[in-house]
C-alpha cells in the first residue's frame, strides 16, 4: 500500500525524508512508546508527547494536539490512531501502518499468554486470588474514570442531562449503547448548528506542561507534506485496501460458516463495536459486557473485570480487553478446533476486525482534517456523545460495582424497566475492603493505576491462600 508520493520517490528517498528522521529510526522510537504505553489514553498520549514533541522535537505542540482533536472525533482507540496519524505525517504509508502495528502488537502477546494462563489454570487458588485483587482495583479505577471524563466533559447543565439520560437510558432502560450515541450525536448536531454555547468542547487531554515547542521549530516544520495534502484518489484507493481487508474475510466466515457459529459472531459483533466506540474502551465495556455476558453466554459476569484486569496491566489500548472476550468465546465453543486452537483464532479475529478499521478512519480522513478542524456542528457533535459517555461509563461502574461486591445479583422487571438488584446478604466483603482500599490509594494518595493493581492482585493472592 503505497500513494502516489512513494512511487515517485524510489530508494534512499523513501529511507530518508527531508526531515532526516529515517525510517529505521522511527522503527526504534514507535517500539519504545508501545512498550510504554501503560496507563489509557491519557497515559499513552503523555508518553507519545514527551518522546515525539518534548524529546525528539519531531512534531510541534499545536500539530501534536491538531492531530489529537481529529483522532478524539473517530471510533476506536485515539491513543492508536494518533500515533498511526503521526506516524503516516512523517513516512506516508509504511509509517502509518508500523506505528499502529507496533502500538497494540505487545499488549495483544501480553493478553493472550495471560489468557493461556486463565484458561488453563483459572481455577488454581493463587490465579483465583490474582484476579480477586484484580476486580477489586479495576472497580476503583471505572469510578476514577466517571471523575476525570466527567470533569473534562460536564461543562454546564445541558451536558449533565445528556449524561444522567444516557445513565438511565442503559441502566435502567437496556437501550443499547449505539443508539446512544446517535442520539447524543444527532442532538449535539442540531444544537450546534443552531448556534447554542452548550455544544461547545471545552478541550480534550493535556499534553503536557512547560515550554511550548512551536511547529516551526520543529523536525518536521510547519509545511504541510507533499504526501499529507489532500489527494482524493490516494485516499479511496487505501481505503478501498483496507475496507477490503476488513470486510473481505468477515464476509467469507458468515458464507462458509453461517451466522450462527461463534467465529462469525465475534467477527460480525466486533466490527459493529469498531465504529461506535466513541469515548475509549471504558464508555464501549458496558455495551460489551451485556452483550458477551446476557446474549451470547461467552464469559461469566466477573470475567469480564478479570479481562480488563489484564488490559490495565500490560501495554496498549485498554480495548484490548475485547481480545480476551473473543478468546474465551471461542475457547467454549470450539467445534471441531481444541479449545486452545479456536480460542487463538477467536483473539486473533477480535483483534484484526478491532484494529483495521483504525488505519482507515485515519488514510481516509486525514489529509482532509484542516476541512474539519474548525466545523462547529461536528464539534456540537462530540461534545454531546462526550457528555453521553460519561453516563455509558457509571453505568459500567455501577454494573462492576454489582458484580464484585455481591455474590448474588437478582434481575428485577417491571413493562419496559429492567434492573439488576444485589442480594444484600451476598455481600463480599474482602471485595468492599479491597476496593475502599484502591480507592482511597487513587483518589486520596493518588498512587498510579498500575502500582494499585498490582498491589490489590497480591492482596488477593494473600487473601484466598489464607482462607483455602
Amino acid at each position: 500500500m503505497t500513494d502516489i508520493a512513494d512511487k515517485a520517490a524510489p530508494g534512499p528517498a523513501r529511507q530518508r525524508e527531508s526531515h532526516g528522521i529515517s525510517f529505521g529510526e522511527a522503527v526504534r522510537v514507535w517500539a519504545r512508546i508501545a512498550a510504554l504505553s501503560f496507563g489509557g489514553p491519557a497515559g499513552q498520549i503523555a508518553v507519545m508527547h514527551r518522546i515525539l514533541v518534548d524529546e525528539k522535537r519531531w512534531i510541534g505542540e499545536h500539530r501534536f494536539l491538531h492531530a489529537l482533536n481529529y483522532c478524539m472525533l473517530l471510533p476506536g482507540p485515539e491513543a492508536q490512531q494518533l500515533a498511526i496519524y503521526i506516524g503516516w505525517l512523517l513516512h506516508r504509508t509504511a509509517g502509518g501502518l508500523v506505528a499502529g502495528i507496533l502500538f497494540v502488537l505487545p499488549g495483544f502477546l501480553a493478553i493472550l499468554g495471560l489468557s493461556y494462563i486463565y484458561a488453563a489454570f483459572g481455577n488454581v487458588t493463587v490465579v483465583e486470588g490474582l484476579f480477586f485483587g484484580l476486580k477489586a482495583a479495576v472497580l476503583a479505577v471505572v469510578v476514577q474514570a466517571v471523575f476525570r471524563i466527567g470533569g473534562r466533559a460536564l461543562k454546564n447543565k445541558v451536558m449533565i442531562g445528556i449524561a444522567a439520560a444516557a445513565f438511565i437510558a442503559i441502566f435502567v432502560f437496556r437501550v443499547p449503547f449505539p443508539l446512544i450515541i446517535l442520539a447524543a450525536g444527532v442532538l449535539g448536531y442540531i444544537g450546534a448548528r443552531s448556534g447554542s454555547d452548550f455544544f461547545r468542547i471545552g478541550g480534550g487531554h493535556k499534553a503536557g506542561t512547560g515550554p511550548v515547542l512551536k511547529d516551526e521549530d520543529s523536525v518536521l516544520g510547519d509545511e504541510i507534506p507533499a504526501h499529507a495534502r489532500p489527494n482524493l484518489a490516494w485516499s479511496l484507493r487505501i481505503s478501498a485496501i483496507l475496507l477490503a481487508l476488513w470486510l473481505v474475510p468477515l464476509a467469507l466466515l458468515v458464507a462458509i460458516l453461517g451466522t450462527g457459529n461463534v467465529f462469525s459472531q465475534i467477527g460480525l459483533f466486533f466490527s459493529q463495536m469498531a465504529v461506535v466506540t466513541f469515548g475509549g474502551a471504558y464508555a464501549v465495556l458496558a455495551y460489551v459486557a451485556q452483550e458477551a455476558v446476557q446474549h451470547y453466554g461467552w464469559l461469566k459476569p466477573g470475567e469480564m473485570l478479570d479481562g480488563l484486569g489484564m488490559a490495565e496491566t500490560t501495554p496498549g489500548p485498554l480495548i484490548m480487553v475485547v481480545q480476551f472476550v473473543g478468546f474465551m468465546g471461542a475457547y467454549r465453543d470450539p467445534g471441531t478446533l481444541s479449545p486452545m486452537a479456536a480460542a487463538t483464532l477467536g483473539a486473533m479475529l477480535t483483534t484484526w476486525v478491532t484494529f483495521v478499521p483504525c488505519f482507515l478512519w485515519i488514510f481516509l480522513g486525514a489529509p482532509f482534517i484542516e476541512r474539519l478542524r474548525n466545523n462547529v456542528a461536528l464539534t456540537g457533535a462530540m461534545s454531546a456523545i462526550t457528555a453521553a459517555v460519561v453516563g455509558v461509563i457509571l453505568n459500567l461502574a455501577v454494573w462492576f460495582g454489582l458484580h464484585t461486591l455481591f455474590a448474588e445479583v437478582a434481575p428485577w422487571t417491571l413493562g419496559p424497566l429492567a434492573l439488576d438488584i444485589p442480594v444484600l446478604g451476598s455481600l463480599v466483603l474482602p471485595s468492599l475492603l479491597l476496593t475502599l482500599a484502591a480507592g482511597v490509594a487513587i483518589f486520596r494518595f493518588n498512587v498510579s493505576v498500575i502500582t494499585t493493581l498490582l498491589a490489590c492482585a497480591l492482596a488477593g493472592m494473600a487473601w484466598t491462600l489464607a482462607t483455602n
